[in-house]
Protein backbone atom coordinates (compact mmCIF):
# COMPACT_ATOMS: atom_id res chain seq x y z
CA UNK A 1 0.00 0.00 0.00
CA UNK A 2 1.29 3.33 -0.89
CA UNK A 3 0.11 7.18 -0.07
CA UNK A 4 -2.47 6.92 -2.61
CA UNK A 5 -3.94 3.75 -2.12
CA UNK A 6 -4.30 4.97 1.53
CA UNK A 7 -6.55 8.41 0.92
CA UNK A 8 -8.41 5.88 -1.35
CA UNK A 9 -9.72 4.21 1.42
CA UNK A 10 -9.98 7.33 3.43
CA UNK A 11 -12.36 8.25 0.66
CA UNK A 12 -14.50 5.51 1.73
CA UNK A 13 -15.35 7.80 4.91
CA UNK A 14 -14.99 11.14 4.23
CA UNK A 15 -16.82 12.54 1.39
CA UNK A 16 -14.04 13.75 -1.18
CA UNK A 17 -10.95 12.56 -2.04
CA UNK A 18 -9.69 16.28 -1.66
CA UNK A 19 -10.83 15.88 2.03
CA UNK A 20 -9.34 12.50 2.36
CA UNK A 21 -6.23 14.21 0.64
CA UNK A 22 -5.79 16.67 3.47
CA UNK A 23 -6.42 13.95 6.37
CA UNK A 24 -3.39 11.90 5.38
CA UNK A 25 -1.27 15.03 4.40
CA UNK A 26 -2.41 16.64 7.82
CA UNK A 27 -1.54 13.33 9.89
CA UNK A 28 1.44 12.72 8.17
CA UNK A 29 3.10 16.47 8.79
CA UNK A 30 1.95 16.25 12.25
CA UNK A 31 3.78 12.94 12.97
CA UNK A 32 7.08 14.70 11.04
CA UNK A 33 6.48 18.19 12.89
CA UNK A 34 6.48 16.33 15.87
CA UNK A 35 9.82 13.94 15.57
CA UNK A 36 11.64 16.89 14.27
CA UNK A 37 10.75 18.66 17.66
CA UNK A 38 12.22 15.64 19.60
CA UNK A 39 8.61 14.79 20.43
CA UNK A 40 7.29 10.88 20.61
CA UNK A 41 3.99 10.02 18.85
CA UNK A 42 1.88 7.28 20.27
CA UNK A 43 -1.11 6.19 18.60
CA UNK A 44 -2.68 3.34 21.00
CA UNK A 45 -3.41 0.20 19.56
CA UNK A 46 -1.22 1.06 16.59
CA UNK A 47 2.25 1.81 17.60
CA UNK A 48 5.07 4.49 18.67
CA UNK A 49 7.28 7.03 16.44
CA UNK A 50 9.93 8.56 18.29
CA UNK A 51 13.47 9.84 17.37
CA UNK A 52 16.76 7.47 18.13
CA UNK A 53 20.15 9.06 18.06
CA UNK A 54 23.13 6.89 16.61
CA UNK A 55 26.10 7.27 18.10
CA UNK A 56 29.23 7.24 15.74
CA UNK A 57 31.02 4.38 14.71
CA UNK A 58 33.53 3.16 12.01
CA UNK A 59 32.57 1.71 8.97
CA UNK A 60 34.65 0.34 5.88
CA UNK A 61 34.27 1.85 2.08
CA UNK A 62 32.93 -0.67 -0.01
CA UNK A 63 35.30 0.07 -2.61
CA UNK A 64 38.30 0.54 -1.05
CA UNK A 65 38.25 -1.36 1.94
CA UNK A 66 38.99 1.63 3.54
CA UNK A 67 38.19 2.50 7.45
CA UNK A 68 36.10 5.54 7.82
CA UNK A 69 34.43 7.79 10.46
CA UNK A 70 30.68 7.42 10.57
CA UNK A 71 28.47 10.25 11.84
CA UNK A 72 26.19 10.26 15.17
CA UNK A 73 22.72 11.48 13.53
CA UNK A 74 19.42 11.01 15.02
CA UNK A 75 17.04 8.69 12.57
CA UNK A 76 12.73 8.29 13.08
CA UNK A 77 12.03 4.93 14.71
CA UNK A 78 8.88 3.38 14.64
CA UNK A 79 7.85 0.11 17.17
CA UNK A 80 4.55 -1.53 16.79
CA UNK A 81 2.03 -1.59 19.40
CA UNK A 82 0.62 -4.76 20.79
CA UNK A 83 -2.75 -4.44 18.56
CA UNK A 84 -0.24 -4.38 15.49
CA UNK A 85 1.52 -7.01 16.13
CA UNK A 86 -1.32 -9.45 16.90
CA UNK A 87 -2.97 -8.18 13.46
CA UNK A 88 0.04 -9.44 11.92
CA UNK A 89 0.22 -12.20 13.04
Amino acid sequence: MNKQDLINEVVQVVKTKNQALAAVNCILQTITQALQKGETVTLTGFGTFKVDNRKARKGRNPKTGEEIKIKAKKVPKFIAGKALKDAVQ
